[in-house]
């Protein structure tokens, strides 16, 4: 089991530490719905250094990244970010990814934990093709996501960059708590707003020092894995392992938006075959209508009590106070509105299929 740059900061605060993806990770430190608050209401830091990070370049890094990601990666201007996934062959998902464009030929990809040595294969064995130069920086670099609403005030003074000139879904490189050449990169997996900041494992005790000291003032506070899944579910972001994997297609996900068929891409075909014939089963959003709290795995049943599917993932929303979660159901009755059943151990619990996002801020 590795560790991550800062595994002794988070021990000495109290970190409950868990196994993930190879790594130490830290799960929670006071208390998943106290933590998950602090995000929404004001700022909080995630250590997401157990990410992956490769980077693409030479003449074909585009060619490379066009055949096999989903995404038209040929819109990206320097400094943009882009949410996209790889294809398999077998209309299922290897992975969903942020490819960022740091240069004329130079992409940097950003991976789930558990994937990087699946990805890194799935990409090496189409670059024979391509001949581009790939470098997987995934042990070196480490990832901190600093968001919440009062992010960008907080985080000012830690940069000559003006942080309000970095929209969504783009990144600058520059100056950040000291340390030259940060990148800053205005995403995250909370629905918060904020920043992730990529930078090396021997400056990261620095800049977390800094972005705590600039932060004290707004509340900031150290925020586990276990909020980070609350809050990406009242987004309805999807969770790679849960609500995507490689037998789901990025059709019936929901993930259209970042299919682009006016490329060759990986099993581009099969898909686009799929999406002229709809998708049979489709990943709904529901609410509970009574008190209870789904979770992965549980079935999802009709008035009848005719398994129609399963709960991809579920929780108790901190914000809301309700239970919600995900899961696929046939996609005739995915609409809005719908009743659904959830068997929540000899409980059968109505739900109703709601449009995305749960929490609406």
């Amino acid at each position: 089991m590795k560790n991550i740059a800062l595994h002794t900061i988070h021990k000495n605060l109290g970190a409950k530490m868990v196994p993930f993806a190879g790594y130490q990770m830290p799960l929670q430190y006071e208390g998943v719905t106290a933590e998950h608050l602090t995000v929404r209401d004001s700022i909080g830091v995630f250590d997401v250094s157990h990410m992956g990070e490769f980077l693409v370049s030479g003449e074909n890094a585009l060619a490379l990244l066009q055949k096999v990601t989903s995404n038209d990666v040929a819109n990206l201007a320097i400094g943009d970010a882009q949410y996209s996934c790889f294809p398999n062959k077998k209309n299922g998902i290897v992975d969903d990814l942020i490819c960022y464009r740091i240069k004329e030929n130079t992409y940097l990809l950003v991976v789930n934990a558990s994937n990087i040595e699946k990805d890194w294969n799935w990409i090496k064995s189409y670059n024979s093709i391509f001949n581009a130069d790939l470098r997987n920086l995934s042990e070196a670099y480490s990832l901190l996501a600093i968001q919440g609403p009062k992010t960008q005030e907080a985080m000012q003074s830690l940069t000559s960059l003006d942080l309000a000139d970095i929209p969504f879904y783009t990144f600058k490189i520059g100056d950040f708590a000291g340390i030259e050449n940060v990148m800053i990169s205005s995403t995250g997996y909370t629905g918060a707003g904020g920043f992730e900041i990529y930078c090396k494992n021997e400056e990261a005790k620095q800049i977390w020092d800094s972005v705590f000291e600039a932060g004290a003032a707004y509340g900031i506070k150290p925020i586990g894995l276990a909020a980070r899944d609350t809050l990406r579910l009242e987004m309805g972001y999807c969770l790679y392992g849960n609500d995507i994997d490689d037998t789901t297609s990025p059709l019936e996900a929901g993930l259209s938006w970042i299919t682009k068929f006016t490329k060759d891409f990986v099993n581009h075909e099969a898909l686009e075959r799929e999406k002229k014939q709809k998708p049979i089963r489709k990943l709904v959003a529901f609410e509970l209508d009574e008190r209870g709290i789904p979770r992965q795995g549980y079935s999802i049943v009709d008035e009848n009590g005719n398994n129609i599917g399963n709960v991809t993932s579920g929780t108790m929303s901190p914000s809301l106070q309700k239970g919600i979660g995900m899961g696929y159901v046939p996609a005739i009755i995915a609409k809005t509105g719908a009743k659904i059943y959830i068997q929540i151990r000899k409980k059968t619990i109505p739900a109703t299929l709601i449009k995305l996002p749960f929490y609406k801020g």
